[in-house]
């Protein structure tokens, strides 16, 4: 885990953060870099079926079930009253990787590469927060006091998220 690094895609919702992703992994990967992912999801959320074995185990009441194949498996675990899990207790579940990206989690103190589209309406979240390190556009961002780069550039995005990722020490530490 330590040398495991960790960097963020902020934006509002519609701002394409997603789709990029989506982008950058086979960037990443291409470039011998290994990737794994954390999402924030604002809403609940269920990767289960009902009727299944596993979701009728978690409906009685584990509070984890692992679900496991020849291809894939998953823990599902189930807060039932506790508080969510903050960034730091997430990111030590993981198993180690070269590249965390987190989609999400815009509150939290970490390095984050904004998202922006014109088209979406919204205000810049950069320079409210300090920890936006770089801002990815389909337009210019003539008051931007951080690095703009071009929505559609991924080796150049790929460039600045490497350029600014943490180690995961320090996330867990702040």
């Amino acid at each position: 885990m330590s040398d495991m690094r960790i960097i963020g895609l902020a934006g509002w919702s519609g701002s394409g953060k997603t789709t990029l992703v989506t982008k950058l992994i086979p960037c990443f990967l291409a470039r011998g870099i290994k990737v794994s992912t954390l999402k924030h999801a604002h809403h609940g959320f269920d990767l289960d079926t009902p009727g299944k074995d596993s979701f009728m185990h978690r409906a009685a009441g584990a509070t984890e079930v692992i679900i496991s194949s020849g291809r894939r498996w998953a823990i599902l675990h189930e807060l039932r009253e506790e508080p969510e899990w903050d960034l730091p207790h997430l990111v030590a579940k993981m198993s180690p990787v070269d590249l965390v990206l987190v989609e999400g989690f815009k509150r939290d103190a970490f390095p984050k590469l904004e998202i922006h589209r014109i088209a979406n309406g919204k205000p810049l979240i950069h320079p409210e927060d300090p920890h936006i390190v770089a801002v990815a556009s389909d337009s210019t961002v003539p008051d931007a006091k951080v690095p703009v780069v071009d929505l559609n550039n991924i080796d150049a995005i790929a460039d600045l998220l490497l350029k600014h990722a943490v180690a995961i020490a320090t996330v867990a530490a702040s």
